[in-house]
């Protein structure tokens, strides 16, 4: 279960912090995350006090975490970005991690799905995503799930000097035209007899699901 975090899970999710940390020190990651200075229990308070923390719980625990919202980074204004979208229409994922003792699992693959679902319910058809140039495992990772590297940059970031960053973009509007597409294909079977009103309402309700698109009429 993915979910907005509540104060209850801060400890949890600074362990989490934790065993980022405990693995890079062993050599077992790669990022440009530093102990004691990103990310932090400072980290995970501020995203609370903004409403945008989430959490992955399984069996009671608290197995991963993120931060989502329409903050983007200043390097993104300058960014190759291949479409041209409205701030309010961009969706930006941070400090997305997954415990150590639950990598390959497919939480990660949960997790992004989660968001582009989050993203698209809110009106955005476009998300974007940073991570260290040296963190192979997660460039490789966002290529395989959709995103494209369009450039990097140096920046100094959440206190840690001369940051090497990727950027990474998914652009959805494909995938909305797509679902008004196949909605507009229904609503005529409807309006000419051809299915039911409630096969209409399951078929509607099966291909929001699938597509994840709810909110679409403010898309």
């Amino acid at each position: 279960m993915i979910r907005k975090a509540t104060f209850n899970d801060l400890e949890a999710v600074v362990s989490l912090y934790d065993e980022l940390h405990d693995a890079q020190a062993a050599g077992k990651i790669c990022t440009n995350w530093k102990r004691g200075i990103y990310p932090s229990r400072d980290t995970a308070l501020r995203a609370l006090e903004r409403d945008d923390l989430f959490v992955m719980e399984e069996d009671g625990r608290i197995i991963g975490s993120a931060i989502i919202n329409q903050v983007q980074l200043s390097i993104y204004a300058g960014a190759p970005w291949k479409y041209d979208v409205p701030d309010d229409r961009v969706c930006v994922i941070h400090t997305m991690m997954i415990s150590p003792a639950e990598f390959g699992k497919g939480h990660a693959k949960a997790f992004l799905a989660f968001y582009e679902r989050y993203a698209l319910e809110h009106g955005c058809i476009e998300l974007r995503i940073d991570t260290s140039e040296i963190n192979a495992p997660a460039r490789a990772m966002y290529r395989k799930h959709g995103f494209h590297e369009i450039g990097m940059a140096t920046a100094d970031l959440n206190g840690v000097p001369d940051v090497r960053l990727v950027m990474l973009e998914k652009h959805l509007g494909g995938k909305v035209a797509l679902y008004r597409q196949q909605k507009e294909l229904l609503d005529t079977f409807l309006e000419h007899g051809a299915i039911s009103q409630a096969q209409y309402d399951k078929s509607l309700g099966d291909l929001t699901e699938k597509m994840g698109v709810k909110e679409h009429e403010q898309i």
